[in-house]
């Protein structure tokens, strides 16, 4: 039995300029970050110059819906970004032990294309692909020429049966099925490729992909949703859940439901880390940390302000307000992300937030953790989640690009390594192997070994 010490797991997740809402105007900020390929490059090898298992960039098939603000649209600047899959190959070239969490929707995407990009991928980057699966809260139909944006349970519906198809594509080569002979030759074992031949509610695909199976045999899958049918699907299939609590409370309660659920599909709590946001603002004393606070929060102009209140508050006339007044319950909007608005939600009722506190609190990481304080009081956070079922990893959510992931990299993480909870090296060379997670068999393989037991027993 192996007596090593639990180590943490740390993801960098990128947003640009940077996590704050008003970034991108910060003096330290790459305010081209977007679509400057240098930028991606400098963070991507700074987060594996600091040891860190990946990094992750969110996205979305579709426009920003700010788009719908002129003036919102004028004064941020999260309106262009690259297509992750294509971002991440590149930046393998460039990296060689650091994971790519890539984020691609059930929704609106095709099962037998999604399940040959990730594959691809993962043979780029020689195994640290993984998929944060995703079911799209917001309606982006108009760009997919489909009736409209489907319903929360019919899209969870969809997800179900597309990680199980995607899987079952990336199967449909056995490891060992690419022969290569050149004197006999014979490329291919031909008894070792498999079709899905897959007829469900949703989806009719025959296979095989025409890709081997991948590195890892599947890349690591990852997801971010924590509703109630987030977290069953997130227990069926899930390797990494990317989570959002603001308190303690909160995150023992999730961490502990879902490890729970594990049970039920045959699996044990180690095969699922959850990995709380965390939006970290250093300074060297506290009054430094705040000030630096303070400071980004003086960047959010007032028409951010209200556009960030307007899109919370969808169908409710702010007019009549004060950024001073009381903040109102928050509408319920099912069919979008359920478990954001109940973060949301909850933000505001457990505080009595105003409206203007209320927008300051989301402009830094969207309803995530917010830290302040010194390298010391970051790691204490971390650490007390960590070492209490609040967290196996966390995702690490610069307020400013490129300097405070390297200011993290440089004042945190050495003080986690101080005590024990972080690696001074890379256990392995695929993402499977750094996060501890086993390789899965094919599961056409255990399939057949499965019918000739039951064939021996008659």
């Amino acid at each position: 039995m192996s007596t090593s010490k639990r180590q943490m797991r740390l993801g960098a997740f990128i947003m640009a300029t940077g996590h704050h809402i008003a970034a991108w105007r910060h003096p330290e900020a790459q305010a081209d970050a977007g679509l400057n390929i240098d930028h991606y490059r400098e963070l991507a090898q700074t987060a594996e110059r600091g040891k860190f298992d990946l990094v992750f960039v969110a996205d979305s098939p579709a426009g920003w819906d700010r788009a719908k603000d002129p003036e919102a649209l004028r004064r941020t600047a999260q309106g262009a970004h690259f297509e992750p899959l294509t971002l991440w190959a590149a930046l393998s070239q460039v990296t060689k032990h650091i994971g790519f969490v890539a984020t691609a929707s059930t929704t609106y995407e095709d099962p037998y294309l999604l399940a040959r990009r990730f594959a691809s991928l993962d043979y780029i980057s020689k195994g640290r692909a993984a998929w944060n699966v995703v079911t799209t809260g917001a309606d982006v139909s108009k760009n997919f020429s489909i009736a409209g944006h489907p319903a929360h349970a019919d899209r969870y519906e969809r997800a179900e049966e597309f990680v199980d198809l995607v899987k079952g594509l990336w199967d449909s080569y056995e490891d060992d099925a690419f022969i290569r002979d050149k004197e006999s030759g014979v490329y291919l074992d031909p008894d070792k490729v498999h079709l899905v031949d897959h007829k469900g509610k949703f989806f009719s695909v025959a296979g095989p992909l025409n890709v081997g199976r991948p590195v890892q045999g599947y890349p690591v899958i990852v997801q971010a949703g924590a509703s109630e049918p987030g977290r069953e699907l997130a227990a069926r299939t899930a390797e990494m859940i990317f989570t959002a609590n603001q308190t303690f409370e909160d995150a023992q309660e999730l961490y502990s439901d879902v490890k729970g659920r594990l049970g039920r599909y045959g699996r044990r709590p180690d095969e699922l880390l959850i990995s709380p946001g965390i939006f970290p603002v250093l300074g060297g004393t506290e009054a430094e940390a705040q000030a630096n606070y303070d400071y980004i929060q003086s960047l959010v102009h007032p028409s951010i302000a209200w556009n960030i209140l307007a899109r919370h508050y969808k169908g409710v006339d702010l007019s009549g307000y004060s950024l001073d007044d009381p903040a109102p319950p928050l509408p319920e909007n099912t069919e979008l992300n359920k478990s954001r608005l109940k973060l949301v939600s909850d933000l505001v009722s457990r505080n009595n937030l105003t409206l203007r506190q209320f927008y300051l609190a989301v402009a830094t990481a969207r309803g995530h953790r917010t830290v302040v304080g010194t390298p010391e009081q970051i790691a204490d956070a971390m650490q007390t989640w960590f070492e209490n079922g609040a967290a196996d990893a966390f995702n690490i959510m610069p307020p400013i690009l490129p300097t405070a992931l390297t200011d993290f990299v440089d004042q945190v993480v050495p003080i986690l390594r101080k005590r024990g909870l972080f690696r001074h090296e890379y256990e392995g060379t695929t993402l499977r192997e750094n996060l501890g997670l086993q390789r899965p068999p094919n599961g056409f393989v255990v399939q057949a070994g499965q019918q000739q037991k039951v064939q021996a027993a008659v």
